[in-house]
C-alpha cells in the first residue's frame, strides 16, 4: 500500500501531465481523480484544492530553475563559459522535469494574485541572472557591444523554454545535445565582430 507522501507525489505528477496536456481550466478534480483510479473525494484527504495542486507544481519548477542557477550566480568564470553554464543547467532542468516546467511556464497565470507576484519575482530573478552575465560580457568585451542583454536574455530563456512542446527524452538528442547546441548558437550570436 502507497504511503501519504506517495500518494501525494502521484497527485502532483499525474495533475502536472493533465495541466501540461489539457491546461489547468479544463483539467477538473474529477479528471485528476480519474487518472489516479480514486474516488474525487479522496484526493483531497491528501490536498486541499486544485489551486493548491497548482502552486505546488509551480512552485517546486521554480525551486529546480533557482537550484540550478545558483552555482552561475556565484561563479568568477569569464562571461561566455558563465552563459554557457547559466543556459545549460537552465535548458537541462526544462528537459528533466518537461510537465513541471510547462505548468511553470503557461498555467501559472491562473493562481491568484499574490501568488502570480511571487511567480513574477522568481521569474524576473531567473531573467536578471542571464542579464547581468550578457551585460557583463558586453563590458569587459567578451560579447559584441551592440548586444542587447534584455533581447539575448529573451532569445535564450524562449528557446529553451519552448522544449516542452518538441522535446522527448529518448529521442536522438539528448538533454545535454540540446543544451550545448543552444549555448553554442547563443555564443556565436554574442561574439565581438569587426
Amino acid at each position: 500500500m502507497s504511503s501519504p507522501f506517495d500518494r501525494k507525489e502521484q497527485i502532483f505528477r499525474v495533475s502536472a501531465r493533465l495541466f501540461s496536456e489539457a491546461g489547468y481550466r479544463a483539467t477538473s478534480m474529477r479528471d485528476i481523480a480519474a487518472a489516479l483510479d480514486i474516488k474525487a473525494g479522496s484526493l483531497y484527504s491528501h490536498i486541499s484544492g486544485k489551486e493548491d495542486i497548482l502552486w505546488e507544481i509551480v512552485s517546486r519548477a521554480a525551486d529546480e530553475f533557482d537550484a540550478a542557477l545558483a552555482p552561475v550566480r556565484t561563479s568568477t568564470l569569464p562571461a561566455p563559459r558563465k552563459l554557457r553554464s547559466a543556459l545549460l543547467a537552465y535548458t537541462e532542468v526544462v528537459a528533466r522535469n518537461l510537465e513541471f516546467a510547462s505548468v511553470l511556464f503557461t498555467e501559472w497565470r491562473h493562481l491568484p494574485h499574490e501568488r502570480r507576484v511571487e511567480v513574477t519575482r522568481r521569474r524576473d530573478a531567473v531573467e536578471r541572472v542571464f542579464r547581468d552575465i550578457v551585460a557583463e560580457g558586453v563590458e569587459s568585451g567578451a560579447f559584441d557591444r551592440r548586444v542587447n542583454a534584455k533581447l539575448t536574455t529573451i532569445l535564450a530563456l524562449s528557446g529553451a523554454n519552448w522544449l516542452p512542446n518538441w522535446y522527448h527524452e529518448g529521442g536522438s538528442l539528448s538533454a545535454s545535445d540540446v543544451a550545448e547546441t543552444f549555448a553554442a548558437l547563443l555564443l556565436q550570436g554574442v561574439e565581438p565582430r569587426s
